[in-house]
């Protein structure tokens, strides 16, 4: 299934993020505390009986938390999980794709491009900075160079993750 680049503002990401995030805390003290609460008062004082009513509260948030991710209020979220799992299996294929690169492969190019611009994004919605590495921004130059010199525009709007089966992993 392909992925597509979305903006979103970052200000509402990271308010989001820091209300689910406390939501999502808040919920699993409360359901942690009912299960261990219940159990020890069904079968008795047990720190193993605690640790399970723990394990059940995270369990209960998890499904309540699967359930309401696909709403609409959680659009940002689930785009940032997306870009996130999508980066890191192209991570895993980094070295293949430099090298695709190096031999004029232009679907590692397409893939490079992919990878540098999401971290650009993610970056830019959780209000840091990119890394100051010397060899991330040489490459980083490197792709808006060749993609300029084939005439392709610098930024891309989508790819298929598909289009990594052709590349080894690491």
């Amino acid at each position: 299934m392909p992925f597509t680049f979305e903006d979103h503002d970052p200000d509402t990401y990271r308010r989001k993020a820091r209300i689910i995030s406390v939501a999502m805390a808040g919920q699993l003290i409360v359901f942690g505390l009912v299960f261990a609460q219940l159990l020890t008062a069904t079968f008795g004082s047990s720190l193993w009986l605690n640790a399970l009513g723990v394990l059940l509260g995270l369990m209960a948030t998890s499904l309540v938390f699967a359930v309401l991710r696909e709403r609409p209020w959680m659009a940002e979220m689930r785009y940032v999980w997306q870009l996130k799992h999508h980066l890191s299996r192209i991570s895993g294929y980094l070295s293949s794709l430099r090298r695709g690169v190096e031999e004029g492969n232009d679907v590692a190019l397409h893939l490079l491009t992919v990878y540098h611009q999401g971290m650009a994004q993610l970056a830019e919605l959780n209000g840091r900075t990119l890394d100051d590495d010397s060899e991330l921004l040489a490459e980083r130059l490197r792709v808006r160079q060749l993609r300029h010199e084939k005439g392709l525009p610098e930024r891309v709007e989508a790819f298929d993750p598909e289009d990594l089966r052709a590349f080894r992993k690491r």
